[in-house]
């Protein structure tokens, strides 16, 4: 079986558990037979590279570097889970400063060394205000940098398919949209349960309101809730779904679920949130969620969280100031608000 490309991917974060396991599934699914594993630890990065090389490959170069000057260098594609992990009774935001350093460090080397990178995927959280500092300060179009943002679509998926006892794959149309974190909006209006309307189920009172309002809990504190299961953050969901975004940028093919992307006009301009989107090859096409008025309230809450988010980014000098994003990134114009 052939790869889907020769193209080079970095992998940043790769001595972490969701690096190591990307690069595993991006070379297992062969999506490119040549990767770059960057990571600042060097005793875990070259124990993570051995495990690779061990998996013998066929046909695939894996290097590995501590430089990342030199995992950008000639670089089409980057996929980063470059900061730090999330621990035991930590919110998404309370990683909000020391990885947006991270985020403003990787964008200006992207600017200096992968100036023409075709994509860039962001994992590491809050992935909103994370891949915000990186879009602004790597000067690259907007369609280019996209963050995770399909897990809680998936936990709601999953949590819905348990209350019910139906399989998986039954549950469709599960998406939540906005900040990639507790002020996440969790759209009911397009949900369906083995073909019949979530609103159905309410309305008949076969899924109680309080019901309904404890799932959507269980789905925002999801990834609290994996900590506390395995006492570390999830690691296999993020790296499978990068990976799956990845593919779906360099083939063209189909990926189901929300990514965060940039809104450049509009009611919700000027964030990086979780919204309808598709990946092409060009890149990720962003349209605005649609829901009923219950959802885009949430909707417009959510926006509101980010733009407060985004201010504590900007007030901390790791995003500049507003009317100066212009000067950054020529593709960006100045936000409204």
């Amino acid at each position: 079986m052939e790869y889907l490309t020769s193209e080079r991917v970095a992998v940043l974060g790769a001595a972490g558990a969701i690096g190591s396991n990307l690069t595993q599934i991006i070379l297992t699914l062969r999506i490119s037979n040549n990767v770059v594993m960057f990571d600042p630890y060097a005793p875990g990065l070259e124990g993570a590279a051995e495990e690779m090389y061990h998996c013998s490959f066929p046909g695939a170069t894996i290097t590995w570097t501590t430089d990342l000057a030199e995992a950008l260098e000639g670089t089409s594609y980057v996929v980063t889970s470059g900061g730090a992990p999330r621990r035991e009774g930590m919110t998404r935001e309370d990683l909000r400063r020391d990885n947006c350093k991270i985020a403003k460090e990787l964008g200006e080397h992207i600017r200096k060394y992968a100036p023409d990178l075709k994509f860039l995927i962001v994992i590491f959280n809050p992935a909103d205000i994370t891949g915000l500092t990186a879009l602004v300060h790597s000067g690259l179009p907007p369609s280019r940098v996209t963050t995770l943002a399909a897990l809680d679509s998936t936990r709601l998926q999953t949590a819905l398919a348990q209350k019910f006892g139906v399989p998986q794959d039954k549950v469709t149309g599960c998406r939540t949209y906005g900040g990639h974190g507790e002020k996440m909006a969790v759209f009911k209006s397009t949900i369906r349960i083995d073909g019949k309307p979530l609103t159905e189920y309410l309305e008949e009172g076969l899924l109680p309101r309080e019901e309904w309002e404890a799932v959507q809990e269980h789905v925002r504190n999801g990834g609290a809730r994996i900590i506390k299961l395995r006492g570390r953050s999830s690691f296999q969901s993020p790296a499978h779904h990068s990976a799956l975004m990845l593919k779906s940028v360099i083939d063209g093919s189909e990926y189901p679920w929300p990514c965060g992307a940039y809104i450049a006009e509009g009611e919700f301009a000027g964030v990086m949130m979780a919204a309808d989107t598709t990946l092409t090859r060009n890149g990720v096409v962003v349209r605005v969620p649609e829901g009923d008025p219950e959802d885009m309230a949430l909707l417009r809450d959510s926006y509101e969280h980010l733009i407060q988010l985004r201010n504590q980014t900007i007030e901390d000098g790791l995003l500049p100031p507003l009317k100066e994003w212009p000067r950054y990134n020529r593709h960006l114009g100045v936000p409204p608000r």
